[in-house]
């Protein structure tokens, strides 16, 4: 790996649009998958991801201690329902601003607000902070995910966005059960900002990022890509599973009884570790059999996996089933975006990650503050099981990208999107 950025970076790839396919190895030498430019990325990357989850449990704890009623749902809530707007508004910001203004715009916004969680007291400051933190980690995830792609070579997509996965998921895998650990022992200020300061710092890194010269071609819009089958489809699976991942890193702490409180950072760490095996694993038999045979079999496991963790009062069964929502939850991930970004040219990758994100986002706001709702009247055991069911709605979908991917494996004709 060299450190020149113009020999180094890949451009886009306008070879390689929707149904197109990447050439093999036996062509001539693969191109570099880890560059200088990916480098960088996976610095700013794991800075955004690791405030996110540092706080992503412990605020829904330090809203409810702090005395607000419903406040768990209420924050968690309030943090994806900004994300999802700044997720809409953040492919037109990219277009007009690049890369690395977007990208600094949302890390200062995700670490800023952090610093100052618990300055002031109440729950429409924590709201407050939710809302900005919400709108950085959107522009983050957007305008990131979108120059990850245009950094990674088409015909290494599905290892590359394995890579990702897995770096993307170390902050995650470590910041999810620490935060909830820390907040335990040295109060909530140190964890706030703790998950201020390694956004902040992750600024450095995005002046030495390609910006514009990444950017070619028409971008699809927003409006074009809600009407695109290939998109929406997986989008709609991955939002389904989505939806659990919410419920689970904010009532998790809740559902499970005080006397297994040690079972909660066990169960969010193994669903974690579960979950990004799980997307690397994709990703290699993607590449190699494509990614639309994995999504009914991801979303089937998730929903078992919800099912088993209905039993809130057995330990061993709230973390195999945590383990085998993990599995299936990057199954999905890794599948329904490969796929997605499989749909559409290099132009269009902006709307994927937004897309995407908007799905992943939306399933975790509306988890979280509909089954708050739900378990007030029917208890956890019966919110989780009424989970699964309802994210067995999403097989329609997933099962016609299967019957569609096969037929493209086949050389056969498929129904339009």
């Amino acid at each position: 790996m060299t450190t020149s950025k113009d020999s180094q970076t890949p451009p886009p790839h306008p070879g390689h649009g929707p149904g197109q396919v990447a050439p093999s190895a036996s062509a001539g030498p693969r191109p570099p998958l880890v560059t200088r430019a990916l480098m960088l990325r996976f610095v700013s990357m794991i800075g955004a991801s690791a405030s996110f989850f540092l706080l992503l449990s412990v605020v829904p704890l330090y809203a409810t201690a702090s005395g607000g009623g419903g406040g768990a749902g209420t924050a968690t809530g309030a943090l994806m329902l900004s994300t999802v707007v700044g997720e809409l508004a953040a492919p037109r910001f990219v277009a007009r601003h690049g890369y690395r203004v977007a990208l600094i715009a949302g890390l200062f916004l995700l670490g800023a607000p952090a610093l100052v969680l618990t300055a002031f007291p109440g729950m429409a400051w924590i709201v407050t902070v939710c809302l900005l933190r919400g709108l950085g980690f959107a522009f983050t995830v957007v305008a990131g995910g979108a120059l990850t792609a245009s950094l990674i070579p088409a015909e290494r997509r599905g290892e590359g966005l394995a890579l990702v996965g897995i770096v993307s998921g170390l902050p995650s895998l470590v910041g999810l059960p620490l935060g909830v650990w820390l907040a335990s022992r040295v109060g909530y200020t140190p964890v706030a900002v703790a998950a201020g300061v390694v956004a902040l710092m992750a600024i450095v890194a995005v002046p030495g990022l390609p910006d514009r010269e990444l950017m070619s071609g028409r971008p699809v819009g927003m409006v074009a890509g809600f009407r695109m089958g290939q998109l929406v489809r997986p989008a709609v699976v991955f939002a389904a599973t989505a939806l659990a991942a919410g419920i689970i890193v904010t009532f998790l702490p809740l559902a499970v009884p005080p006397a297994f409180t040690g079972v909660v950072s066990v169960a969010l760490f193994v669903q974690t570790a579960a979950s990004t095996v799980a997307r690397w694993a994709a990703g290699r038999h993607g590449d190699r059999h494509g990614p639309a045979g994995l999504v009914l079999p991801g979303l089937l496991v998730s929903a078992v996996g919800v099912l088993v963790t209905s039993l809130t009062e057995h330990p061993v069964a709230v973390v195999a089933g945590v383990a085998l929502f993990g599995i299936g939850f990057g199954v999905t991930q890794n599948a329904t975006l490969t796929l997605m970004y499989a749909g559409v040219s290099a132009s269009g990758y902006g709307t994927v990650s937004a897309l995407w994100n908007f799905a992943y986002d939306a399933g975790m706001g509306i988890g979280a503050v509909g089954f708050g709702v739900l378990a007030g009247r029917t208890g956890y055991p019966w919110a989780f099981v009424l989970t699964a069911g309802v994210m067995l709605g999403a097989v329609v979908p997933a099962w016609r990208d299967r019957v569609t991917g096969r037929a493209r494996s086949a050389g056969q004709p498929h129904p339009s999107c």
